[in-house]
């Protein structure tokens, strides 16, 4: 798992001047996995004033450990890991079964455990009952949108 960083570091180039304006405003570095998906999350911020739906961001380990009251023993990458996943997920009324074809056949394990959570947490965003990892958030988009993780 990784931070998302500030917005602010995602604007600076090179990696190395992104992870001094990181540590400089929030003490820790960025991952260059994090800086790697800026592209991405500058392209989803221009569109969102666009958007037709509600968009919320989601990350399936904090969905898990929502959902699991507690964050997760093991790895999604075990044997265990995937397990605990599906019984959480069994839980909440959401029984992963048979070769969920055809997507089975193209679709790692561990990825349909996350687009399993993910929609367990749009559900909840659906109905109003969904939280914000901050629960304030204080940092926004360009266009006044709040910077969180929902679960």
């Amino acid at each position: 798992m990784f931070l998302t960083p500030v917005r602010a570091a995602l604007a600076v180039e090179p990696y190395r001047e992104a992870t001094a304006v990181a540590v400089r405003l929030t003490g820790s570095g960025i991952s260059q996995q994090a800086y790697r998906l800026r592209e991405k999350i500058f392209e989803v911020e221009e569109w969102l004033p666009t958007s037709p739906a509600p968009v919320w961001e989601v990350h399936p380990e904090i969905s898990f450990a929502v959902a699991n009251g507690a964050p997760l023993a093991c790895s999604k990458h075990t044997w265990a890991g995937g397990q605990e996943r599906r019984q959480i997920l069994a839980r909440q009324g959401l029984v992963l079964d048979g070769p969920l074809l055809p997507a089975g056949r193209h679709a790692g394990p561990d990825d349909v455990l996350d687009a399993a959570i993910a929609a367990w947490s749009a559900r909840r965003l659906a109905a109003g009952t969904g939280q914000s990892l901050p629960a304030r958030p204080e940092e926004m988009t360009p266009g006044g949108r709040p910077m969180a993780i929902w679960a």
